[in-house]
């Protein structure tokens, strides 16, 4: 296994799948490009004359579009800027902060992470999109799936305030799990 010895960028990209390792090699000598995802080889370009330029390709398991920007700073310095979905990584993070509510959470020795994007109530766990079954409630709906033979259940409930808007709660086995911050 060859040492990766031209890596000028890694990322960290959190989707709904969950969280992907994007790392890229730039020999400004030979013009050797390489994007690996999650350590696998997704783009090689040996011996490009252009030295900056972009290298798009897809992440996780919806196929999300990134790209990695390559541009001359001064001399033979370079900036790499990834963007997701045609936005910089922070205006995605920000972004997700507002579609999508994040648990992670441990049951019976094992480390999950559950993620509900808001514009489609879909439910995804530890990459995989979960079976759902969504009912009205009294104060608002319930969303109700399994994470082995674990009862999970997110309540959407309206916080009285328009600007808040909806509150999304986590309940497993009757345990409310605290949200985390990605």
């Amino acid at each position: 296994l060859e040492k990766m010895t031209d890596l000028v960028a890694v990322w960290e990209v959190a989707l709904s799948d969950g969280v992907h390792k994007i790392e890229f090699e730039h020999g400004t000598t030979s013009g050797k490009r390489v994007v690996y995802v999650d350590g696998k080889e997704e783009i090689r370009k040996e011996w490009m004359f252009k030295l900056v330029g972009k290298e798009t390709f897809t992440v996780g398991a919806a196929k999300t579009k990134a790209t990695i920007n390559i541009d001359a700073v001064s001399g033979f310095a370079y900036e790499y800027t990834l963007e997701i979905n045609g936005k910089s990584l922070k205006k995605h993070m920000e972004n997700r902060l507002k579609t999508t509510n994040t648990w992670i959470l441990s049951l019976g020795g094992t480390d999950y992470r559950v993620v509900l994007e808001k514009d489609t109530m879909d439910v995804w766990c530890n990459g995989q999109k979960m079976e759902t079954a969504g009912e009205f409630v009294e104060d608002g709906t319930e969303t109700h799936f399994s994470v082995g033979d674990h009862s999970c259940c997110i309540k959407a409930v309206s916080s009285g305030k328009r600007k808040e808007g909806i509150i999304h709660t986590l309940i497993v086995d009757d345990r409310e799990i605290p949200e985390a911050m990605e």
